[in-house]
């Protein structure tokens, strides 16, 4: 009998269970996307991080209000 082939599932996050959905001048997103590329990263990794990131200055106070 011969081997059958082994198909392999997308991996899931439960993580990620939410979207956020923002409008943007189509120059600007694709500049964005195009250097996230580049970098050989994702749009997505890469506005999560600034996300995290926003959240932890809120935390230790380092915005003027």
């Amino acid at each position: 009998m011969g081997k059958k082939k082994q198909t392999r599932k997308k991996p899931t996050n439960k993580d990620k269970d939410s979207q956020l959905v923002i409008r943007l001048n189509g120059e600007l997103r694709d500049e964005f996307v195009d250097i996230c590329k580049q970098l050989d990263t994702t749009s997505a990794r890469e506005i999560r991080g600034f996300i995290r990131n926003f959240i932890d200055m809120y935390k230790k106070g380092e915005f003027d209000i």
